[in-house]
């Protein structure tokens, strides 16, 4: 299941703002998105992800479910915490997979309640998890929830989209809300763009940060 958008999502980005219409003309319709609809599963695999390559996560996830079969509550307290260890996560991943899953499955915490929460809710609810913070949140709105709104000034791609789009050196609290306000009510769908765009989709685009060209080289290598 791929993050599906509307072409009046992508009208009202482009009248809103032509070097941002430029790009998604450029890059084309995007498909390559995919969303987790299981909202706890999909929690997992963000906790998974954190500070990790996507390669890793990829590889680490391929794992989990290997030995898992699926990832519900009952099957990761099952499993313990050494073998969620042995999937490849660190002790500290392990301990917060294996505490969200006991809350799951004691009800302590209700994943299908988020669905009835706005976003801000929804952050505030997650982020009280341990392991669990506003960027992850905000990943699951977005690759889980589908929620249409959504752009992380915690993201790094995103504010790297944003400065090489712009040409900005930096992208300060203040210019990433002017930015924020310019997408709404389409911001998940903007990120969608800014990620391609930070990801190189557009070669003549260049980093404008201090060091930005050479991290970009080191993280093609």
């Amino acid at each position: 299941m791929y993050f599906s958008y509307t072409e009046e999502e992508l009208n009202h980005l482009k009248k809103r703002d032509k070097r941002l219409a430029a790009a998604i003309d450029e890059i084309g319709a995007l498909s390559g998105w995919h969303v987790e609809p299981d909202v706890f599963s999909a929690l997992v695999h963000h906790i998974v992800g954190q500070q990790v390559s996507t390669l890793a996560q990829r590889t680490v996830w391929a794992r989990i479910l290997a030995g898992l079969g699926e990832v519900t509550p009952e099957n990761i307290c099952a499993a313990g915490s050494e073998k969620m260890q042995s999937f490849g996560i660190s002790f500290r991943k392990a301990e917060y997979i294996m505490e969200l899953a006991r809350k799951t499955a004691s009800c302590e915490f209700d994943p299908g309640e988020l669905w009835k929460l706005d976003d801000e809710a929804v952050i505030k609810r997650l982020s009280a998890l341990r392991g669990v913070g506003v960027w992850t949140a905000e990943m699951l709105l977005i690759f889980s929830m589908r929620r249409r709104d959504v752009l992380s000034f915690g993201d790094f791609g995103i504010r790297r989209g944003l400065r090489m789009l712009y040409r900005h050196r930096e992208i300060t609290p203040a210019l990433f809300e002017k930015y924020r306000k310019r997408y709404s009510p389409c911001g998940s769908v903007a990120s969608l763009y800014l990620w391609e765009v930070a990801g190189g989709a557009l070669p003549a685009l260049t980093d404008p940060a201090p060091g930005g060209a050479k991290k970009r080289r080191a993280a093609a290598r």
